[in-house]
């Protein structure tokens, strides 16, 4: 959620100052750029050097450096930044900004800021109780600001009671739900297959194709970017989820996938089907290895279930269902009868005919059809590129 975010962090003079650190590093590892602005009180509780040893860049506090002759900008500041978070932020730094009393960097740079703002209030038990403290928070809220709201715990003054700051683990999960709610899948539930399956002959040895599952990842990557709940059904496969709120399941056989998706189809507001499961079975599988006595061997094969169609068969109103369709000849057609025939919304069609397209690559190059037969065709892209392009169309049919 975090990855690529601008991220400048207001640190104001408190003893909850030293959760700043463990703040940084939180935000650093889920892969935001930090700038952290530090007001001149906040040094006697934390040193600038470990705050910028932790965000990788220098620590502001001073409109001009003396030393180095450089004048901190506090509008490029303001400008620069997708989300201003102040943690810990005081009462007095809570009613200067209430009151746009700008006599520091921090407060200058946040009346400049154009990005959604977070106030992360540490105060002893009564300053927070405080109406003047109360009517200021009431205040920043009316002005779009959001408070992270202190927990009730033990205080630096003894005393036990609200005005906690909230942990840095806190923060990080209310911030990362906040932008969560704003995506356009949010409150979407998802759910998407990917890779082979694996059809067993004996205990050694089955039958497969060459799905790496790329595709099926990606997709599942960028509907949990865009605020899905994913369930990622993969059969074998060496690809990694990358974001840990995807809820991966493995299967073996395209029985097993089937077993699966029938658990969490109903559920589901999206459903993607990219797996290349396989068509056929064998009949019989041997309890035994086989053993190479004769020339040749015959292995009887039977229908697979075919998902996709009884998918297409149950589905309600509200779901989206997609199929893919990889075809090396009359591709067009033969994808707008799958279309077609399975009742899916739409089908993403991609050709081996095409160079740079279909399995292990890291590019695709594929044509998008819907129910209405609207063709859109698309470039060859690298395949998180495509899920984008994916994606959009499934954001568009459900707000159309």
């Amino acid at each position: 959620m975090l990855k690529g975010k601008n991220i400048l962090l207001g640190v104001c003079g408190s003893i909850a100052s030293y959760k700043s650190a463990t703040l940084v590093r939180l935000l650093v590892k889920g892969g935001a750029n930090v700038k952290v602005l530090m007001t001149n009180e906040a040094k006697s509780f934390i040193t600038p050097l470990t705050l910028s040893t932790l965000s990788k860049n220098p620590v502001y506090s001073d409109y001009f450096n003396e030393a180095t002759g450089e004048w901190n900008n506090h509008v490029d500041f303001g400008l620069w930044a997708d989300y201003l978070i102040i943690a810990p932020v005081t009462a007095n730094t809570l009613g200067k900004l209430a009151n746009g009393l700008c006599d520091n960097l921090l407060a200058a740079t946040y009346l400049s800021a154009k990005c959604p703002v977070y106030l992360a209030p540490a105060m002893d038990l009564d300053m927070w109780k405080h109406p003047s403290t109360q009517k200021n928070i009431s205040r920043l809220q009316e002005y779009g600001n959001i408070i992270i709201k202190p927990r009730h715990g033990e205080l630096a003054s003894g005393l036990i009671g609200e005005g906690r700051m909230a942990e840095p683990e806190e923060i990080l999960d209310f911030l990362e739900a906040q932008l969560k709610s704003n995506l356009p899948l949010s409150g979407k539930s998802a759910l998407v297959t990917a890779g082979p399956t694996y059809e067993p002959i004996d205990p050694v040895r089955f039958i497969g194709n060459h799905s790496s599952g790329k595709m099926g990842f990606a997709i599942a990557e960028e509907l949990s970017k865009q605020g899905a709940e994913v369930i990622l059904i993969c059969g074998p496969s060496n690809e990694k989820t990358i974001n840990k709120s995807i809820v991966r399941i493995d299967v073996g056989s395209s029985s097993e996938m089937a077993a699966s998706v029938e658990l969490y189809f109903k559920e589901s507001d999206i459903t993607v089907m990219s797996a290349a499961v396989a068509d056929y079975r064998p009949k019989e599988v041997a309890a035994n290895k086989i053993k190479k006595n004769d020339n040749e061997l015959s292995i009887d094969l039977v229908k697979t279930v075919d998902i996709l169609s009884q998918l297409g068969s149950i589905k309600q109103t509200g779901q989206l269902l997609i199929g893919f369709a990889l075809e090396t000849e009359n591709e067009e057609d033969n994808a707008k009868q799958k279309l077609t025939k399975k009742n899916l919304d739409f089908i993403v069609l991609n050709s081996l005919q095409d160079k740079g397209a279909g399995f292990k690559s890291d590019t695709n190059q594929v044509t998008i059809i819907d129910k209405n037969l609207v063709t859109e065709r698309f470039a060859l892209k690298s395949k998180p590129e495509v899920a984008k392009d994916i994606c959009q169309k499934i954001i568009h049919l459900l707000n159309a």
